[in-house]
């Protein structure tokens, strides 16, 4: 268990690889822990060092009081980065991870090599969803909200496996200050003028039933970077990392190569 010591809040990560290799950093969705990408982290090639990280709020990251600005997770994450060493990253972000990765990028590019914009979008959603959903996780709890997430987490073929227990369980014991707070980042983001001013490698993933962050949402933002490409992984909700693992893996994997990490 790695615990880091930033200005203001202690983050909960983990390095699993090569300790020399070249970095890849990932940041995960809302109500996920950095246990979202275990499936896939067996898969990659050796020779890369893979740092996750439990965003504020999440996992075993410190809670601190919302409501939170997309700044300051992106500032977080850009901490971590400086507190490891690291450069020349490729960071792999899924949804809100997603959007923390477009924020860095435009902020310190000089830390971000190329992007993986997984199930993410520039802007995710209306505040006034947002806002409804905050109000009903403060007054119910997040189980209030479980089965619908879950929906548009997973195919419906996923949800009739014994695991989705175990995601339901990850989704609940989050905190609500730091879910809650999360929205809020979500709500008050619109990255489309800066991601649209990015020049890097980029990659979109999406998945065909992803009821978060559809399919579109995902090519149109991912398309806002000239040169990107985009993958669309069949039968996959809103965590393809879970769901289709191999294909997940094998996408990443290709890209890494082509832009000359491995």
């Amino acid at each position: 268990m790695q615990i880091a010591e930033l200005d203001g809040i202690r983050l909960h990560y983990r390095i699993d690889g090569d300790p020399d290799g070249a970095p890849v950093v990932f940041a995960n969705s809302l109500g996920t822990d950095l246990r979202l990408w275990d499936k896939v982290i067996p898969l990659l090639p050796a020779g890369l060092k893979l740092v996750r990280y439990d965003k504020r709020g999440h996992g075993l990251s410190e809670v601190t009081p919302g409501p939170y600005k997309m700044g300051t997770l992106v500032r977080d994450l850009e901490m971590l980065i400086d507190h490891l060493g690291l450069r020349d990253t490729v960071l792999v972000g899924l949804s809100i991870g997603g959007m923390i990765a477009q924020g860095l990028a435009a902020k310190r590019l000089d830390l971000v090599r190329a992007l993986v914009l997984s199930n993410t979008g520039a802007k995710i959603g209306t505040r006034e969803m947002w806002d409804e959903r905050i109000a009903t996780v403060r007054k119910d709890g997040i189980g209030a909200l479980a089965e619908p997430i879950l929906e548009r987490w997973f195919s419906a073929e996923f949800r009739a496996t014994p695991e989705l227990h175990a995601w339901r369980a990850m989704l609940v014991r989050q905190t609500l200050e730091g879910y809650a707070g999360c929205c809020s980042a979500i709500a008050g983001t619109d990255f489309i003028t800066p991601t649209s001013g990015l020049r890097l490698p980029a990659l979109g993933i999406a998945g065909s039933v992803d009821g978060s962050t559809p399919p579109d949402m995902v090519r149109e933002t991912v398309g806002l970077i000239p040169g990107s490409r985009f993958h669309l992984i069949r039968g996959a909700g809103h965590l393809p990392c879970v769901e289709q693992p191999a294909e997940y893996a094998e996408v990443l994997t290709g890209f890494l190569r082509d832009q000359g990490t491995l």
